[in-house]
């Protein structure tokens, strides 16, 4: 059955509402602990079929954001949304306050419990209704940045269909085309600044009705960070400062000589070679046969699982018109099948963005019958799957690079440690926008290019002088849709250079651990996994400054100068 045999069909809330009340009273009634997993089992499929339907609505908006069936079926559930989080909420309690707790637990597992309980902290039936006001933001926010309509090289391009001109070899065009993307955000200014602005209210009244002092806590507690806080977070803020910071600094300075110019500008960032950045030996369909090639070779599970994914149409790799932009792996529970989504463009973020989520997929792929909680594990551990999949395929990318193979990965490595320190930049601005919620647009547009400032100190804007403004940040979309989570790729991708390392260690028991990373799902919290996989902890000191000399040291072994 391919993705567009897979039926939709908006779920009739009077029904659903009834089904889990009744299946609430089922558990309190319950006279024994299989009772309890018996009604709970019911529950599940049911969770499943709702999250299918919601799932479907999403990937079929996000590849077409102007076909009106789907636009308002995401309306639809953007308001059903909250509502059946607080009918599930009720059940959770229920489950929660089992007398047969103790005997659940051994057999749902511990952490299903701790996740309950991180849940059960930050919803209750009064934020309903602001919870319907952030999602309808997050698509407000969705709506307009998928609006663009960028008249460029003589096409009509989205955001996404740039990205290979803000990356061009010729100066002057990638001059413009930054100037002309800027435009964009520049004529919309007023847009986000009052979208951005009315989500930072509603969130921080969340957060307040909760009983909390600010929206950080409400959101650490949502994206499940049983085992570590903010505390952590800031003290593994510092280490890359400390550690990472001077090497990319290092970095730049090699780059702008390569490039022969005195100082590299912004708009000069994202091109690593006077020849310009490698660039993928074929189209979407010969990218997709070459994956499917690497993914052969690699495993026998990996193999099972990318034939799945092809067989079944679940990619939707073009860039066109309405499209949102970015990538991302979701999941139809009914159906076992993740699905890709991603916009190629003829850069090597195609190479990038297909491995990185076809990580996620394969995780997710080899979790399909774990519990819905279990199924992924929480944002920064599911990132170390998909960071991890584009090193261990780093044997394969001959298929895609052929004679730009070794300058790719020169590419991929520094540019996944440049990433860092902006990573870290959008996780200590949301703090500080979510600790003072009673900044203005303009103060925290401020104070976005404070914190670029430190932590991006080279960064120049003068060739495009408007985003001294501060507006950089709103091309960021999970600020607007899922707030806290970006530092959890930073996360993931210090676990991703330890894969890395092993890898051109010992290949063979590299892939033993992956795989054994990817079938736990997510039945453990993040640092119980990164144990698992026999990987050092992010937020201990020594981590970091232990992996950054490997790093070093295959730098120095390359010749950039050759590319």
């Amino acid at each position: 059955m391919t993705f567009e045999q897979y039926k939709y069909t908006r779920p009739n809330i009077e029904e659903t509402k009834s089904n889990i009340l009744k299946i609430e009273q089922e558990i309190k009634n319950a006279k024994t602990a299989n009772e309890v997993l018996e009604v709970f089992t019911k529950y599940n499929t049911l969770r499943n079929s709702l999250e299918t339907m919601s799932v479907l609505v999403e990937i079929r908006h996000t590849i077409n954001t102007t076909e009106k069936f789907y636009e308002s079926e995401r309306e639809f559930w953007d308001e059903f949304s909250p509502e059946l989080t607080a009918l599930k909420t009720k059940v959770d309690t229920a489950i929660f306050n089992s007398p047969f707790k103790t005997e659940l637990k051994k057999e749902i597992g511990e952490h299903y419990f701790n996740l309950i309980e991180t849940n059960l902290k930050v919803f209750n039936d009064d934020i309903i209704e602001d919870l319907k006001e952030e999602n309808k933001l997050a698509s407000e926010y969705t709506k307009l940045t998928s609006s663009a309509k960028i008249l460029f090289d003589g096409e009509e391009r989205n955001l996404s269909g740039m990205a290979k001109y803000t990356q061009h070899e010729d100066r002057n065009v990638r001059l413009e085309a930054g100037r002309t993307v800027a435009k964009f955000f520049t004529d919309n200014l007023e847009q986000y600044d009052s979208i951005y602005d009315r989500m930072v209210k509603v969130r921080t009244r969340i957060a307040k009705k909760l009983g909390f002092e600010n929206f950080v806590e409400v959101a650490y507690l949502r994206l499940n960070r049983t085992d570590y806080n903010a505390k952590d977070v800031a003290n593994y803020r510092k280490q890359i400062l400390d550690e990472v910071v001077p090497l990319v600094e290092e970095l730049k300075k090699a780059q702008a000589k390569r490039l022969g110019l005195d100082t590299l500008r912004f708009q000069d960032e994202a091109v690593n070679f006077k020849s310009g950045n490698p660039t993928p030996k074929g189209d979407r369909a010969y990218l997709v046969e070459s994956a499917k090639t690497m993914y052969k070779e690699l495993s026998p599970e990996t193999d099972e699982f990318f034939s799945f994914m092809v067989d079944n149409n679940l990619l939707d790799l073009d860039t066109k018109p309405g499209k949102t932009g970015g990538g991302y792996c979701t999941f139809l529970p009914d159906y076992k099948a993740p699905f890709i989504f991603a916009n190629f463009n003829g850069t090597p973020h195609d190479a990038e963005v297909l491995t990185h989520e076809a990580g996620h997929a394969f995780q997710v792929y080899q979790s399909k019958n774990h519990l819905p909680e279990y199924v992924w594990p929480t944002f920064e551990a599911c990132e170390i799957h998909s960071m991890s999949m584009e090193f261990l395929t780093w044997p394969w990318m001959k298929l895609f690079f052929k004679e730009e193979t070794e300058k790719f990965k020169y590419y991929h490595l520094t540019g996944s440690l440049k990433f860092l320190p902006y990573g870290v930049t959008v996780d200590e601005f949301q703090h500080a926008v979510y600790e003072n919620p009673e900044m203005t647009p303009k103060e925290r547009r401020a104070k976005w290019r404070e914190i670029e400032k430190k932590y991006l100190p080279s960064r120049d804007y003068t060739d495009i002088p408007e985003l001294n403004n501060g507006m950089f940040f709103y091309r960021q979309l999970h600020l607007f849709q899922m707030p806290f989570y970006y530092i959890d790729y930073t996360l993931a991708q210090v676990c991703a250079f330890q894969f890395w390392k092993k890898a051109r260690d010992n290949g063979e028991k590299a892939w033993e651990e992956y795989l054994h990373l990817c079938r736990l799902g997510g039945t453990l919290p993040f640092l119980a996994l990164v144990k698992e996989a026999n990987l050092e902890n992010p937020f201990q000191d020594g981590t970091i400054s232990h992996i950054v000399p490997e790093i070093k040291k295959y730098i120095d072994s390359v010749n950039a100068e050759q590319f």
